[in-house]
């Protein structure tokens, strides 16, 4: 638990400024902001420079950040989500103009971020912004017995700003979530909602769909001269991989709703998949016999079939690392391993055709 420094702290965080930088700030919650004269409302009584209740309804803010050209945004979350939080949002343009607006974010399209709306009660005339060539400040008064608890912050892509006369608001670079205690003055910052959930749902569906099933139709190709220890172990990884892959689409559907997110194309993709899945499943149930003339027909759809679905995982997984802003290391990881199996399937394809 920290001080309650965390509407400076909390920029400086998904800034990437060192240690050193934060400590420094840190320190400066015991000096003064000098910011009277600049700004409607009286900052000396600002905790840690921060926030203070100015009245029995009425409550002080003052938001900190580098100024990375860029917006900066604090949003009053019911649930330490970014969905369904009313926020602040301030930049100064680079026409100079400095701007502040109340924004409500009912979703993460743009569409669903609306100007000007929100559960804010924010004091007439209170917002100011105040720029420096290093620092920028946002300032305003709520009037409301005790405001959200779980705050929300963020800095938006540098070099861009909303503008008339939608004012439609960019997605975030980053952001962090934390909990203050008006009481105390203490902070904690929030793990990411549901971090869990996403990460067994995008290590599921990696497995089970875009590692095992390319293993086990490389067995397939490739080892018949093994018969039949290359069915079992082909049925075996198979199977393991529509297990594991049927778990990750379980994951997917409950992560859904409780995200809010608009993940329609990846949701479509990801239900595509495991259709052709479950009909390579009932084709291999309903197989006819080596020796039926069907058989090869048989053989086409269950090839053409199995490597659909594998195409269309790969795809859906680095789109849902995308998605899920897992980071290069995610991305870095998986296209390691498909190299190295495309790498193995190439060598045993020409080992293949230099036999024939």
């Amino acid at each position: 638990m920290k001080r309650a420094s965390s509407i400076f702290i909390a920029l400086f965080l998904i800034s990437g400024l060192s240690s050193s930088h934060v400590n420094s700030q840190t320190d400066s919650c015991s000096s003064n902001l000098n910011l009277n004269g600049q700004i409607q409302f009286d900052t000396s009584s600002l905790i840690c420079n921060s926030y203070a209740q100015a009245g029995p309804s009425l409550w002080s803010f003052v938001l900190s950040a580098p100024n990375t050209n860029a917006y900066i945004a604090i949003g009053f979350s019911p649930n330490g989500q970014m969905v369904g939080s009313s926020a602040i949002v301030g930049w100064m343009g680079t026409d100079g103009l400095a701007q502040i607006k109340h924004y409500y974010l009912g979703g993460q399209t743009p569409s669903q971020v609306v100007p000007d709306q929100g559960n804010l009660a924010i004091v007439g005339n209170s917002s100011s912004i105040v720029a420096g060539s290093s620092r920028i400040y946002i300032a305003f008064q709520l009037a409301t017995a005790t405001p959200d608890s779980r705050l929300v912050y963020s800095i938006g892509p540098t070099g861009i700003f909303p503008s008339s006369p939608g004012y439609r608001l960019t997605e975030h670079s980053n952001s962090v979530s934390t909990f203050l205690n008006y009481a105390t003055g203490q902070s904690q910052t929030q793990k990411t909602p549901y971090a869990n959930l996403k990460k067994n749902h995008g290590i599921l569906n990696m497995l089970g769909w875009g590692i095992l099933m390319p293993i086990g139709a490389i067995v397939a190709r490739h080892f018949k001269e093994w018969d039949p220890i290359w069915f079992y172990s082909h049925i075996s990884i198979q199977s393991l991989g529509f297990i594991l892959g049927i778990a990750g689409v379980i994951c997917g559907f409950v992560l859904e709703p409780k995200l809010g997110a608009n993940v329609n194309k990846h949701k479509g993709l990801g239900t595509f998949i495991l259709v052709l899945g479950c009909l390579q499943v009932i084709a291999f149930l309903a197989r006819p016999d080596k020796a039926s003339k069907y058989r090869i027909y048989w053989n086409w759809y269950h090839f053409t079939v199995g490597r659909v679905l594998i195409f269309f995982a790969a795809v859906n997984i680095f789109y849902g690392i995308h998605l899920g802003k897992a980071g290069s290391g995610w991305n870095a990881g998986y296209a390691i391993v498909l190299v190295g199996l495309f790498v193995v399937a190439a060598i045993l394809e020409i080992r293949k055709c230099t036999r024939k």
